[in-house]
């Protein structure tokens, strides 16, 4: 097959949708598919388009094999939600202006939402060139946006409702990335045969504990902590001030340092908490370059994953979860739902009420305490991810949904 990846986010961008788009071109490329992202000029997390791609309208290029195509986007490093509108729409029609026009032919379009804008280019993008509309929801929107308080106005969310639900029906196959998405698209009477679970994974084989370097921790000051990390996103979804309040409670533990990885629109705040609390058991790091990731989660001792206590986030799997499980890391799981019971079953953290720093920072505590049940919760994510969430099976799955169209 000829596949098309229309994604916002792409490497060298770091984060969730940069690394599970990716990977799936890759899997789909070894199993002999013609695979091309069209995608926006790398601006992610920092709002900045990236020094090498300045000025530049349309960029064509290769990473590992897989054909790039990037257009234009508006960048910015304010989080106010017209200038976020902006951002998101300039690439929705740079996508079909700019483009349409460089990818060829192709049989499948497979969009990436969020951004729901892009929704329309993707069907667009397809009648076009005459190819299966594939529509991929990893996060429901507007509803997400609503419920955390960033979406107001009643039209935008009348129009936005009107538009997810015209992509539901014009695709040709509706992915959705956890069980909690692909119920709500079926119980709103969007075709059962359609929809189709389509989870995060791993790279088992690029995740895992062989990574752990005495080196970097020594680099960064923890060779001698237990150190508990948070790598990914710092937005206004995973609520990390949590954190923060856990990291307080634990002030007097001094063999126990936090270290934040990444960035994003809550990271000064965060960093201002630190400060005002004169605390000196948390760490942040810049965000790092996808190859040095599975070294730094693999040299750390444990990762606290948190979201907001919001009903929407019951169907939520963070892709970090993953990479924490197939590198031997214990699960502190601030999460409540879906990934409340993929820990459980997998035997590989402590699962604690989302938004309560004393259950964090008693968690932490425990791990700290105890080396080997850390042991065996690390032994049984890694035995459980490569069980039922590596790269491969899922991109087989996904596979047979596009031959099967």
């Amino acid at each position: 097959m000829r596949i098309l990846f229309l994604t916002q986010y792409c490497p060298p961008e770091v984060g969730a949708p940069q690394n599970r788009i990716f990977e799936f071109a890759k899997q789909l490329k070894k199993f002999g598919h013609e695979v091309t992202i069209l995608t926006a000029m790398p601006n992610y997390p920092k709002g900045e388009i990236f020094d090498e791609y300045k000025g530049k309208k349309l960029v064509k290029e290769e990473l590992d094999g897989i054909k790039i195509i990037r257009t234009g986007i508006y960048a910015t490093k304010e989080k106010s939600f017209t200038k976020r509108l902006k951002n998101y729409l300039s690439f929705t029609f740079s996508s079909v202006l700019q483009g349409m026009k460089q990818v060829g032919k192709q049989d499948v379009v497979i969009t990436e939402s969020p951004p729901l804008f892009l929704g329309w280019s993707g069907y667009v993008i397809s009648k076009k060139i005459g190819a299966k509309f594939i529509f991929n929801v990893s996060d429901l929107w507007p509803e997400s946006a609503i419920k955390l308080g960033v979406l107001h106005n009643k039209l935008l969310i009348i129009m936005s409702t009107w538009l997810e639900e015209f992509c539901y029906r014009k695709a040709a196959a509706v992915t959705g990335q956890t069980q909690g998405i692909v119920d709500n698209i079926v119980q709103r009477g969007f075709g059962k045969d359609k929809v189709h679970l389509i989870t995060n994974g791993v790279d088992t084989g690029f995740f895992k504990k062989e990574n752990r370097d005495e080196s970097f921790r020594k680099e960064i000051n923890i060779e001698d902590k237990f150190a508990v990390c948070y790598a990914g996103i710092h937005g206004i979804a995973q609520g990390l001030e949590v954190i923060i309040k856990a990291a307080d409670i634990l002030r007097d533990e001094k063999g126990i340092q936090f270290v934040f990885v990444g960035d994003g629109p809550e990271k000064k705040m965060l960093m201002d908490m630190v400060r005002k609390r004169k605390l000196e058991n948390v760490l942040f790091l810049p965000v790092q370059p996808k190859p040095k990731m599975p070294r730094i989660i693999a040299s750390m001792d444990a990762t606290v994953i948190p979201l907001k206590k919001l009903d929407l986030f019951k169907g939520a799997l963070p892709s970090k979860m993953f990479e924490a499980l197939s590198s031997e890391l214990p699960i502190v799981l601030a999460v409540e739902g879906e990934a409340e019971k993929l820990i459980n079953n997998a035997k590989a953290g402590i699962v604690v009420e989302p938004e309560n720093e004393k259950e964090i920072a008693e968690a932490v505590l425990k791990l700290y305490k105890d080396r080997e049940l850390r042991e065996t919760l690390g032994a049984n994510g890694r035995k459980y991810v490569m069980k039922n969430y590596s790269r491969e099976t899922i991109a087989r799955k996904l596979e047979k949904i596009l031959m099967e169209l």
